[in-house]
């Protein structure tokens, strides 16, 4: 036995991993989500996982969230790595990219990108340091047209209804409605009330109310900003319930039409899948007009799995030109977690081989490696024994790792090639160059 210390294995909490089968599963996910995106025209992009922390930071909400980087052996002259940072979500690592290859680019510009991001926040159900983000985002010079503000939400419709997930409903908001209805009440700080807002959810309209009057607010204020916070509905109703609340300016108007539009471009939508919320507030500071936040129906309190928004002005501190965006964001490890955990995930096999090929002796074993080759030249994912062991103990792997097919070189010079269907048990004769599996085959590839 080797004297070197052994460290035990222990999950790292809020880091989730996943067995093969399992992972097969969030594979064809972030398959089915691709394509949803180029669907529309979207075009990939990747950023480093780290960012300089001057950008990750430059907002400010998120700073305490931040992942630094740090070599264990650090040169006190090279301080490169400590000026880094791992980040926290894609939104800002986007409009630093944009800006930076702005002169490359068509615009508007439509990208998305699955990637993992890092926070360093408490683990809890739902709530992760390490997940996977699929985004999408329209960053235009100038101004994005307003009908970005509806097609993103029927993309996310379109590829979350292809998935087996429960019920969710996506809410809709105008950061200017609130906005713009703060400063119709004489609020002060309009930006503080919406983070106060942000928090109805998770703290009640007590816990927020005590927040808005810690803030400055007076009771009969603090009131009217909960009394719009739970205004909900469809379409036109929504206004009219704002406007019965005897508040107005200029922003609140400009909001509620722009709600409107939103709304009513997304009215082909089954009923109820896209509501006006105007409890929806996202605490982030960046966004400036329409707003995101998608929950599942029978367990609200689980967190967004779904959110997003328009900003003006988030590659404004890269660039000397006005680049507004408006972007959503799917979160893919949230949603998964919570079906890998109830056992709702049907999962795959532990292995994407179609067939096996097994290898009768060590003087056959080029003939399975040629049998391999031309199964493999044809599309299907071909494995070939690893030993000559017993066929019976290769037959037994096939079937433990759930390999639908087995394959049968010619075992001596008058012998011809034989597939064993694993599902069925049925086996029979087979070219290499031709074969096909059966359509109604357990195990067929595709």
């Amino acid at each position: 036995m080797s004297d070197q210390r052994v460290v035990r294995p222990t999950p790292i909490s809020g880091f989730p991993e996943w067995t093969p089968q399992v992972r097969a599963v969030e594979q064809r996910w972030l398959d089915h989500i691709r394509a949803g995106f180029e669907s529309f025209g979207f075009a990939s992009v990747e950023t480093p996982s780290v960012e300089n922390l001057d950008v990750l930071t430059a907002k400010g909400e998120t700073s305490q969230e931040v992942y630094t980087l740090h070599r264990l052996q650090a040169d006190a002259k090279d301080d490169s790595d400590a000026r880094l940072g791992l980040h926290f979500d894609l939104t800002v690592p986007f409009a630093r990219y944009v800006a930076q290859h702005f002169n490359e680019l068509t615009f508007p510009f439509k990208r998305y990108q699955m990637q993992r991001v890092w926070r360093g926040e408490r683990p809890q159900e739902g709530r992760f340091r390490e997940f996977t983000q699929c985004d999408i985002d329209v960053i235009n010079v100038d101004s994005v047209p307003l009908h970005f503000d509806a097609e993103l939400p029927r993309i996310v419709h379109r590829v979350l209804s292809g998935l087996d997930i429960p019920a969710w409903t996506l809410n809709v908001n105008n950061r200017k409605v609130l906005q713009g209805f703060y400063e119709g009440l004489g609020v002060k700080d309009p930006i503080a009330v919406i983070r106060a807002v942000d928090k109805l959810h998770k703290i009640g309209d007590g816990g927020v109310r005590d927040i808005l009057l810690a803030e400055g607010l007076n009771g009969e204020q603090a009131d009217a900003c909960l009394a719009l916070a739970h205004v909900k509905g469809s379409g036109e109703d929504v206004a009219a319930h704002v406007r019965e609340l005897g508040v107005s300016s200029d922003l609140l108007d400009e909001g509620l039409d722009e709600l409107d539009f939103v709304m009513g471009e997304l009215a082909d939508l089954p009923e109820g899948s896209v509501v006006a919320d105007l409890s929806i507030a996202r605490g982030l500071d960046y966004y400036t007009g329409t707003v995101y936040e998608a929950s599942f129906d029978d367990d609200p309190g689980y967190g967004s799995i779904c959110a997003g928004g328009r900003y003006e002005n988030l590659a404004g501190q890269f660039i000397r030109r006005k680049l507004p965006g408006v972007g959503i964001s799917i979160g893919l490890t949230r949603i998964f977690a919570k079906l890998v955990a109830e056992g709702r995930i049907e999962e795959g096999r532990t292995c994407p081989t179609d067939v096996m090929v097994v290898v009768p002796g060590a003087e056959h074993r080029r003939d399975a490696l040629l049998t391999g080759e031309l199964l493999r030249s044809r599309g299907f994912n071909t494995e070939v024994f690893h030993s000559t062991a017993k066929v019976g103990k290769q037959i037994q792997y096939a079937s433990k790792k759930g390999i639908p097919f087995v394959w049968f070189p010619p075992f001596d010079a008058d012998g011809g090639h034989e597939v064993k269907d694993m599902g069925s048990g049925v086996q029979g004769p087979a070219d290499p160059g031709t074969w096909s599996p059966e359509p109604s085959g357990e195990g067929s590839a595709g």
